[in-house]
């Protein structure tokens, strides 16, 4: 059955499902305090343990008897938030072997390195390869943060902590010239150890290091790039009251101040010397560190893989005290929806990851194990749609036809992301140029529902522009580049006014019809022309619209200047608009009738002439 639809009808906004639910399959084990988790573009896996090893779990699962890498005589790992703490592989790993590691070394202090893979063995790295980066003092033993990535753009982003303690005392992440608290940004391609990027957002500012991209934050543990769109997710550990998600846009030139430590979530913490809060750039999410929502976030990756489709777009993270999951997400209406996935109630997760086809994992630091995070039921994959190519002109509708559903699904459609009421077939009319996409959904009311599907842009539609009718003397003109004219008079076709200019024979109300090329139609407003065969002395007058909506407009050419009055009255005579003018050639003038109500009225034109009257309605 076909479904029709009336864009102009009854749209609503709802989500397309209430709640996803994920669970942790345990995919590898028996690893030492693993910490982060990382790929090189293949199918293997590497899991950054906290002592200084890396280890790597190949394409069948399998975890190999010797490490990646083993650097734990240089790796200070005795405080709790002290250790090899990242790993990056740079975007051309396998031409060039190059991956860069965060860690802290004997005297505390963060080191970045770069470090090699073995000219014979793609298994083994050289531990006598290191470059170093950057190294940066700390002044206590924890918030190191420890995450380095590399973005889209190529360049080495790093996300450093604000130094440790507790409320940032030396007010490092609000400082513009230390590193602390803050995101860098680096060209590690170019000159050793690095260069600056030209467009970092304070190359030209002399009271900022120009290696910074983003200040004002206080232990960002865990942050990541969304692969399909290039977007920045940071998770900041909060100080005492406020887990924070922070967004930063693809489109961003940097320079964003994330807030610490004048703001801690919405809340203000220590505002000495701090500025307005217009200035500071505010989380796009927050939860309580209350000890039951959590305490310490562990910031994850927006989920772009193949093989879950209902966890598609979900940004994933965690709470390392309390176990909890959720997922964030857009809400289709400028805000952000956030959804908890699960609740496992233990101190665990210390680390997302995923692998080269976007699918996600999660480290539990105690277990040692790392668990592939995986929706809880198999939702299909978005549908497809499809639909013919033809012109269509105002009136006609195009069907829109879905790919077919499994059983036990129905369907959701959307409009420019609302909803469609009452519409779960696998068939769309429209009637307009709009955007559709199509979800499937479980007829039991689970939320095993597929993603929308890509939008399916609708451009059949052709829209002619409104046409207007110009007038000199008694020849009326339309525009030029139709196909085919149409003139009518009084509401029927004259014969033979068939081309874009016509020569009014009488007075009466005219209009045109014009046929495109694809055989679109539009047609003018009524035009009420009064000729001089009515008018003594008066060669044309115009009268538009007839009937009239709020305001009416009248054109007036004489054939000799003269003193001329216009006037509106009632049915009944008493006068409602009155103008008096000298017209030598043309008069124009415009009157507002929007405060009356609708029905008829007289149009009277007084001159040395005599008198003209015409009834004229508003609608």
């Amino acid at each position: 059955m076909k479904n029709f639809f009336l864009l102009a009808g009854l749209l609503y906004f709802l989500p397309l499902r209430a709640q996803l639910e994920i669970e942790l399959n345990v995919f590898a084990n028996g690893f030492d305090s693993p910490v982060d988790i990382s790929h090189a573009g293949d199918d293997r896996l590497f899991i950054t343990e906290k002592d200084g090893t890396i280890r790597i779990i190949d394409g069948n699962g399998n975890v190999l008897p010797q490490p990646f890498l083993n650097i734990d005589p240089m790796v200070n790992s005795q405080a709790s938030e002290r250790g090899l703490l990242g790993l990056a592989f740079h975007p051309d790993y396998s031409e060039n072997g190059y991956f860069y590691v965060n860690y802290t070394n004997g005297s505390g202090h963060t080191v970045i390195a770069r470090y090699s893979v073995s000219a014979g063995n793609p298994n083994q790295a050289d531990p006598n390869s290191e470059l170093p980066i950057l190294t940066i003092n700390q002044p206590f033993s924890n918030h190191n943060a420890g995450d380095l990535n590399f973005g889209p753009d190529g360049y080495l982003y790093i996300a450093m902590g604000d130094g440790g303690s507790g409320g940032d005392p030396q007010n490092n992440s609000q400082t513009r010239n230390r590193m602390l608290g803050k995101m860098l940004r680096l060209d590690v391609d170019n000159v050793e150890p690095y260069t600056i990027p030209a467009d970092n957002p304070f190359i030209n500012d002399n009271l900022t290091l120009d290696e910074i991209w983003a200040i004002g934050l206080r232990n960002p543990w865990r942050f990541s790039f969304d692969r399909l769109t290039g977007d920045i997710w940071i998770a900041d550990v909060g100080q005492d009251d406020w887990e924070e998600i922070h967004f930063q846009p693809a489109s961003s030139t940097g320079g964003e101040n994330y807030g610490w430590r004048c703001y801690e979530g919405f809340d203000t913490y220590n505002t000495n010397n701090c500025g307005g809060a217009s200035g500071y750039v505010q989380p796009v999410h927050v939860y309580p560190s209350d000890g039951v929502q959590g305490c310490s976030i562990t910031g994850g990756y927006v989920y772009r893989g193949e093989n879950n489709p209902s966890m598609y777009g979900y940004y994933f993270y965690a709470d390392y005290c309390t176990g909890r999951f959720w997922g964030l997400r857009p809400d289709g209406q400028g805000g952000w929806s956030n959804v908890e996935l699960l609740n496992l109630a233990n101190q665990e997760f210390s680390s997302f990851g995923e692998d080269a086809e976007g699918e996600l994992y999660v480290a539990g630091i105690g277990s040692g194990n790392i668990y592939q995070v995986v929706a809880a039921c198999v939702a299909p994959a978005a549908p497809i749609i499809s639909g013919d190519e033809p012109i269509l002109c105002e009136g006609q509708s195009l069907l829109l036809t879905a790919s077919a559903a499994p059983d036990n699904y129905h369907y959701a459609w959307y409009i420019n992301g609302l909803l469609v009421p009452n519409v779960t077939g696998s068939e769309l009319e429209v009637t307009e140029n709009v955007t559709v996409q199509a979800a499937l959904v479980a007829d039991d009311g689970s939320d095993c529902n597929s993603p929308l599907s890509q939008g399916y842009d609708v451009t059949n539609f052709v829209t002619l522009p409104e046409i207007d009718i110009l007038i000199d003397g008694l020849e009326i003109s339309g525009p030029g580049g139709y196909a085919t004219y149409q003139w009518y008079l009084d509401g029927n076709p004259i014969p033979g006014a068939n081309a874009a200019t016509y020569l009014a024979e009488s007075g009466g109300s005219y209009s045109l019809e014009v046929t495109d090329e694809n055989g679109c139609s539009a047609s003018s407003a009524e035009l009420t022309l009064v000729s001089a065969l009515d008018i003594p002395g008066v060669k044309s007058l115009l009268i538009s619209p007839n009937p009239i909506v709020d305001q009416v407009q009248l054109s007036l050419q004489v054939l000799e200047s003269g003193l001329y009055e216009f006037q509106l009255l009632q049915a009944e005579g008493r006068a409602l608009r009155q103008k008096r003018a000298k017209v030598d050639q043309r008069f124009d003038f415009q009157w507002d009738l929007s405060t009356l109500p609708a029905g008829f009225y007289l149009l009277r034109i007084k001159c040395k002439g005599g008198e003209w009257t015409q009834k004229i309605q508003k609608q």
